[in-house]
């Protein structure tokens, strides 16, 4: 009797801490998704969708990530370099509006807009039996990346399941009842483009759409497998007793390339549904959790559980207004990102943009296009920290062929050698300034961009990488901007004229943001020049260059100057803080060497206020971190954690979270879904300086936690732990093999290392 009693008490706590463990990593509801904003991502880096979880109509958007308007086209305004100099006069005489004017008519990209990432089509699923129903459950375990509905209709538990398969370039819905032959639905594929047509075979559905006035066009297929029967009825496809059904939906274009769009996206699609054939829904789930577990389960994040996971996710945003207390929710948050990224961006796929890849809008907020002046960058963020770097690939794709369109933009409106972006590109590489010169002439989307290549190296000290791909592309974005910097007649300094301040206060000359990102590029360029014992002359010119940029100011409010000139204005609650830049994402100001600067920074942050759109919400998480004050990041995480209404799409609005955890600028924007999780991460762990720092920021709301498979600069992966505010262990991977500098408090430890070994170190980071 003792026996078994102790049986049942083992079985009983592992059931528990099972429940616990799967609980803990799941966004779910108790009624199905009335909103777009409501329901539930699934994606493989090429197909996305969301799924809404209707009853008696269920609804399943998807995206493909190469329908876009618009063609190949090179952006650049051919003569435009003729008016650069007028355009610089004009600002140094301080005639904005004349600037502006000019660059309008004379500067602008061709044509003036960039194109827009389109919604391929919809799925929908009818049960018209389904009338009445309970024990309605909604869920999206992103610990497996599947998304799952069930309830009961008569006695019957109805199911289904959705995953996006990377391995097999599917999405793959499985539908069943738990009782025989009692599953009767239909289905039909449907779209919203103007040109569209639907075919339906004996069990195959596709649908063709054409983008209007553009070059693209796609074929959506989707095929049923069932042990019920199949009856084609007017465009429905119906399955008639039955206990379960597959469907295997795949789609494509004829996109090839940002160049040629000569694919066959019926042959395209067809290939993936022919080689699905033969394979079970078990088979292709088993790749498909084993494949997304090589990427997530390398990191995770345990910071406690109060039990407020038994709520629906909604509610436990609304509860977290209440009582910001729920730290498992902070985990959730930032294994969502992960999820998220590897949902979106995967290798040899487009990266992830505005929205990821999830949009359902022919004219999307922005063209869902690559902002970068923070939004495509800030998408990045999480990649190489919490371990998936290879999630980075597409974006040093983008940069690769950017620099390619870039290359005569920077000579049509430069004169210059090397390559250029400016605040924005799409699928066709645009990288001229575009939509108005009051916000578009910002010429350091190629410096930032070149930011993420330095810092892959950096965390993976691949150094057939830098010198490969990463050296080459940086070096070409550095020679530009050295032949762009003018000497500033007032005070001598070399500066960046014309640009903005991301997008605060128009065209001027010399944004204090771009002189942080120029410089920081040129150290860069001559530390892996070092490296790479290459082009040493190169060096000395932008080493020299480097000490006459103009530097950081303070200004007459004690804040770090946005602009050349001490023009801030204490009252400007502007959502960019792009003079900040230096902070974070660089590393040009900073407590070691500049503190003075740090609390100017400060200043300005204060200035411009916690309250802000989605994106800006996460990048003040990241600015406190680095600021070391973690209880003023968590009163970001309070806002990012705010529930905005699933019908709230204002522009501009105060930003949060929708229901389904999407980060709301708003409208929906993904960008805060990355920012934060980075941001919260940052607070536990830094290495951007001289020392990998433990517990740099940690709040008091997050006194005990255990973070595992965070990546830090030089080559190393860490897993520690805390207890009421304090250190208790340390585990450190050396993948580089450098030597190891460790900081925790005013505990210091320097040790060498072996590629491919472990190192225990004890609270006050003593080696066991």
């Amino acid at each position: 009797m003792k026996n078994l009693l102790t049986l049942a008490i083992i079985i009983l706590v592992v059931s528990c801490t099972a429940q616990e463990e799967k609980s803990e990593l799941k966004l779910w509801y108790d009624r199905p998704a009335e909103t777009w904003n409501e329901a539930l991502p699934v994606g493989n880096g090429r197909l996305g969708a969301m799924v809404f979880g209707g009853v008696s109509q269920d609804r399943i958007q998807f995206n493909e990530e190469t329908l876009w308007t618009g063609a190949p086209n090179d952006y650049a305004h051919e003569g435009a370099v003729n008016y650069l100099e007028e355009i610089r006069q004009l600002l140094v005489e301080g005639k904005q509006d004349k600037a502006h004017e000019l660059a309008m008519k004379e500067f602008m990209s061709i044509p003036l807009n960039q194109k827009e990432y389109q919604p391929f089509g919809d799925l929908f699923l009818y049960f018209p039996e389904h009338v009445e129903y309970s024990d309605y459950h909604r869920e999206l375990d992103i610990s497996h990346a599947i998304c799952r509905t069930s309830y009961v209709v008569n006695e019957v538990q109805y199911s289904r399941e959705i995953l996006a398969s990377y391995p097999d370039q599917l999405l793959v819905i499985r539908v069943s009842a738990d009782k025989k032959g009692t599953l009767n639905f239909a289905l039909k594929l449907g779209a919203e483009h103007k040109e569209s047509s639907l075919e339906t075979l004996d069990g195959l559905q596709v649908l063709s759409v054409a983008v209007e006035g553009g070059a693209l066009k796609g074929r959506a297929g989707v095929r049923v497998e069932t042990d019920g029967r199949l009856v084609n009825e007017g465009d429905n496809i119906s399955i008639k007793g039955a206990s379960s059904a597959t469907l295997y939906l795949s789609a494509a274009t004829n996109f090839v390339s940002y160049q040629d769009v000569s694919g066959d996206p019926l042959a395209r699609m067809e290939t993936y549904l022919e080689e699905s054939r033969g394979k079970s829904f078990k088979e292709i789930k088993e790749a498909h959790v084993s494949d997304f577990h090589r990427l997530f389960n390398r990191f995770s994040l345990d910071l406690g559980n109060n039990g407020r996971d038994s709520l629906p996710t909604n509610q436990r945003l609304l509860k977290f207004a209440e009582a910001p207390d729920d730290p498992s929710l902070i985990a959730l948050y930032t294994q969502y990102g992960r999820y998220l990224m590897i949902s979106a961006s995967r290798e040899g796929t487009q990266p992830a943009n505005l929205q990821g890849i999830w949009n359902k809008d022919l004219k999307p907020a922005w063209g869902s296009k690559y902002t970068v002046n923070i939004n495509t960058e800030m998408n990045y963020w999480p990649a190489e920290v919490t371990n998936l770097s290879e999630c980075a690939e597409p974006l040093f794709k983008l940069l690769e062929e950017c620099a390619e369109t870039g290359v005569n933009v920077a000579r049509e409106h430069y004169g210059a050698d090397g390559w250029v972006l400016h605040h924005n590109t799409d699928l066709w590489r645009g990288t001229a300034p575009i939509n108005h010169s009051n916000h578009g002439m910002w010429v350091s989307g190629s410096g930032w961009l070149s930011h993420h290549l330095w810092e892959h190296y950096l965390f993976t000290r691949d150094l057939d990488f830098l010198r490969d791909r990463a050296y080459p592309l940086m070096r070409e974005a550095a020679t530009f901007y050295s032949q762009y910097l003018v000497e500033d007649p007032g005070t001598g300094w070399l500066i960046s004229t014309p640009s903005n301040s991301p997008e605060n206060g128009g065209m001027v000359a010399g944004p204090t943001m771009d002189h942080q990102i120029i410089r920081s590029l040129y150290q860069a360029c001559i530390e892996a020049a070092g490296i790479l014992d290459t082009d040493s002359e190169f060096a000395s010119l932008l080493q020299d260059q480097v000490s006459r940029i103009a530097p950081n100011q303070i200004g007459q409010y004690g804040q770090l100057q946005e602009w050349l000139e001490d023009v801030d204005d204490p009252e400007n609650k502007h959502r960019h803080i792009s003079h900040l830049w230096g902070i974070h994402p660089g590393k040009d100001i900073n407590w070691e060497s500049s503190p003075e600067l740090m609390e100017a920074a400060r200043q300005s942050l204060l200035f411009r206020g916690d309250e802000g759109t989605g994106w800006s919400l996460a990048w003040k998480i990241n600015f406190w971190a680095r600021l070391l004050d973690g209880d003023h990041a968590y009163e970001l995480i309070k806002l990012q954690f705010r529930l905005v209404s699933s019908e709230n799409t204002n522009y501009m609005g105060g930003g949060g979270s929708y229901p389904n955890l999407f980060d709301a600028h708003p409208p929906f924007q993904i960008d805060g879904n990355f920012g934060a999780p980075a941001g919260i991460v940052e607070m536990l762990i830094q290495s951007h300086l001289s020392t990998i720092d433990l517990l740099p920021a940690l709040p008091s709301a997050l006194p005990d936690g255990k973070i595992s498979g965070v990546c830090a600069r030089g080559g190393f992966e860490l897993s520690f732990s805390w207890k009421d505010g304090k250190l208790q262990e340390v585990e450190v991977l050396s993948k580089a093999g450098e030597t190891c500098y460790l900081r925790y408090g005013d505990h210091f430890r320097e040790f060498k290392t072996e590629k491919g070994k472990f190192y225990k170190l004890d609270g006050e980071i003593n080696l066991q």
